[in-house]
């Protein structure tokens, strides 16, 4: 049979320390599909999780409890229980034998003595344990047979856990292998044991349960599991991850820049980094660019590229050193400069129910935390700021939007109101080329019309909702008029937001994308990147 041996923890298992990075990866991904912050975490914690990069899944509590119970099944089906009592019975019944033939010999079969011996043996009980009992004050007659019953009542107290174990959970065991006394004591603290630990497991007593024990138990992968499950929020915190449960914003910026590294992993090599345009902006020059000068051209000189051609021409020319360098016009070295403008964009991102489906939401939260990433840290100069809509719009901080999730039985869609917000952004951090950038599956639903908020189901299958679509062209119209671009990202091939893009697109004469949700991310920062019509392949 299958035994536990308990030894005192060895350590081996410091190896495995939580890569909180990887652990916050896997943290962020179930933020993607709406989860907060806690939420995640407990799902971690329920389900268990991917160590990417590792080659290693961290077993959840409920893989651990199964793990567990699979342990108790085992030798349910391994062993039969029923008769696992008969062995102690008989040990009694030969140890009152001699003391019923001890007291025949001495008093006699009507004697005081020998009723109250026979009285006690033949007492109504169901257990063993209640028959030793009924000795406890009895005065032996023969030496013998009252030394081996005082060793048998040493027993008592493990005999009656056993009889409880028995009556609670005997039915279940009807294994093809019969248990002895032994065996079935055994097997009944292994079965306690397994079900403390799973009680401790679900209820979360972690601090319960020790590690080498259920390395005794499991196995090495689930003892390593259930350290890194113990630690996952107190490491996390440690790394400056978590406070008090909730990301911090070290936490942000790295779940932003794991967004935009996915992002950069499926763009082309060599892409522009900066915002082209013809007009005049901010001239900025490229590091280790440089090249003659030529007649109009500022007066960016290069000193030491521009001394070392005149030191190169006077060596080539046979001059002799001097500290002097005479230089001439076609020694002049003048810097590359990229001319950027700053940007205000605003993106709205559909938050109506719909786009819970077919992993439209997860895909268009991680292209607005890269989209952040990208502009901290590449357009600094830039304003980028975030609006969910669904019947009704908001702003969203960004510190929020790591833990954001799409409106819950909302169906409706305003992108009327998305635009007003977008607007006022717009008009609070102004900029030579504002743009908005649109993610939505579907076409407008819900409007306000005089201050009041209406909502509008499409007009039979496939239909439009006229009022909606005409409210929010009005406010296209307002935004074109501020010369603000909107480019539209379409989640959906559906006939009916096709035509209502194409309409809003004629009036603002932006861009317009149809792209499923894995390709999303390339298609909108590449247009962010390069301002310029990009098709799909």
């Amino acid at each position: 049979m299958k035994t536990f041996r308990y030894s005192q923890w060895d350590g081996s298992l410091e190896q495995f320390s939580l890569d909180v990075d990887r652990a916050l990866d896997s943290l962020s991904e179930l933020m993607m599909e709406g989860l907060d912050a806690r939420q995640a975490l407990e799902w971690m914690r329920q389900y268990g999780f991917e160590l990417g990069g590792l080659d290693m899944r961290v077993m959840g509590i409920d893989e651990l409890l199964k793990e567990l119970r699979d342990q108790i099944r085992e030798l349910q089906q391994r062993y039969d229980l029923q008769n696992s009592m008969n062995e102690i019975r008989e040990r009694l019944d030969e140890i009152l034998d001699r003391e019923q033939s001890a007291m025949q010999g001495e008093h006699g079969l009507d004697s005081a003595r020998m009723n109250d011996f026979m009285s006690r043996r033949h007492a109504e009980s169901t257990q063993v344990s209640q028959a030793i009992a009924q000795f406890d004050d009895y005065t032996w007659e023969d030496g013998d047979a009252e030394q081996d019953f005082h060793e048998l009542a040493e027993e008592l107290e493990r005999m009656r856990a056993l009889e409880d174990f028995l009556q609670q959970q005997g039915q279940r065991f009807r294994g093809p292998e019969e248990a002895d006394y032994e065996t079935a004591q055994q097997i009944r603290e292994q079965v306690e044991a397994l079900s403390q630990m799973a009680q401790d497991l679900a209820e979360g007593n972690f601090e319960s349960i020790s590690p080498d024990q259920l390395r005794e138990m499991l196995g090495d992968p689930a003892a390593q599991s259930f350290v890194l499950l113990r630690d996952l929020e107190s490491n996390m915190s440690r790394a400056g991850l978590l406070r008090d449960g909730e990301l911090t914003p070290k936490a942000i910026r790295k779940i932003g820049a794991s967004a935009l590294a996915d992002v950069y992993n499926v763009l082309r090599k060599g892409l522009a980094g900066e915002h082209d345009t013809p007009s005049y902006g901010v001239a900025m020059p490229r590091p280790d660019e440089t090249r003659p000068w030529v007649f109009g051209d500022p007066l960016n000189i290069d000193i030491v590229k521009t001394v070392m051609n005149g030191v190169k021409r006077r060596a080539a020319e046979g001059g002799k050193s001097v500290r002097r360098v005479d230089l001439s016009v076609d020694d002049f070295e003048v810097r590359e400069m990229d001319f950027s403008t700053q940007t205000t964009t605003v993106l709205l991102l559909d938050m109506s129910w719909s786009m819970s489906w077919a992993d439209r939401f997860p895909a268009a939260k991680r292209v607005a935390l890269a989209m952040d990433q990208l502009i901290r840290t590449q357009f600094p100069r830039d304003h980028f700021s975030v609006v969910g809509f669904s019947t009704r719009a908001r702003e969203l901080p960004i510190r929020e939007l790591p833990e954001v999730c799409w409106d819950m039985g909302d169906p409706f869609t305003n992108l009327q109101e998305g635009l007003m917000v977008a607007e006022r952004v717009i008009q609070r951090h102004r900029s030579a080329t504002p743009q908005i950038l649109v993610i939505t599956d579907g076409q407008p639903t819900a409007y306000f019309e005089d201050k009041q908020l209406r909502v509008e189901w499409p007009m039979g299958m496939g239909g439009v909702s006229p009022h909606a679509v005409a409210e929010t062209l009005k406010q296209v119209r307002r935004i074109t008029q501020q010369g603000i671009t909107i480019n539209t990202f379409m989640l959906d091939d559906a006939p009916e937001l096709m035509g209502f893009v194409e309409r809003m697109t004629q009036i603002n004469r932006g861009r317009a994308f149809y792209t499923r949700p894995h390709q999303l991310s390339s298609f909108l920062m590449v247009d962010y990147i390069s301002h310029r019509r990009l098709r799909r392949s």
